[in-house]
C-alpha cells in the first residue's frame, strides 16, 4: 500500500465569491423573469384554445384578436427569456467591476409589449 500524503490545493476565491449576495439576487431575479415569460406564454395557449373552443361565435374581428393575442403572447414570452438572459450575463460583469446600473431600457420594452397585449385583450374582450 502506498501511504503518500495527497496535496490539497489551495482553493483561491473567485472574483464573483467576493459579491456572493448580488449575484444571488441577481439569480433570483433571473429566475422571477423566466417565471414571467412562463405565464406570458401559458396566456397565448389559454387565449388559443378558448379561442379554438368559442370558433363558431366569433365575428371575424374576434377570430384575428384571439390569433394575435396567442401569438403576441407567445413572441413576448420568448423576449423575455431573452432579454432576461442578456441583462443576467451582463449583472455578472458589472457586478464583479462595481459598475452596476440599473437596466431601465429592458423594463421599459418588455412593459411596452405587456401594454400592447393588455390592449389586444381589452379589444379582444369587447368584440366577443
Amino acid at each position: 500500500m502506498n501511504n503518500k500524503k495527497v496535496k490539497v490545493e489551495e482553493v483561491k476565491p473567485t472574483i464573483d465569491s467576493k459579491y456572493i449576495q448580488q449575484h444571488l439576487a441577481n439569480e433570483r431575479t433571473y429566475l422571477a423573469w423566466i417565471r414571467t415569460a412562463i405565464a406570458i406564454i401559458g396566456v397565448g395557449f389559454l387565449v388559443t384554445n378558448l379561442h379554438f373552443n368559442m370558433k363558431a361565435t366569433l365575428s371575424p374581428i374576434g377570430d384575428f384578436l384571439a390569433n394575435m393575442i396567442g401569438i403576441a403572447s407567445v413572441a413576448l414570452g420568448i423576449i423575455t427569456i431573452i432579454m432576461a438572459t442578456v441583462v443576467y450575463l451582463i449583472k455578472i460583469t458589472t457586478i464583479n467591476t462595481q459598475t452596476f446600473t440599473a437596466s431601465k431600457k429592458y423594463i421599459i420594452t418588455l412593459s411596452i409589449f405587456i401594454i400592447v397585449i393588455a390592449i389586444l385583450f381589452g379589444s379582444y374582450f369587447l368584440v366577443v
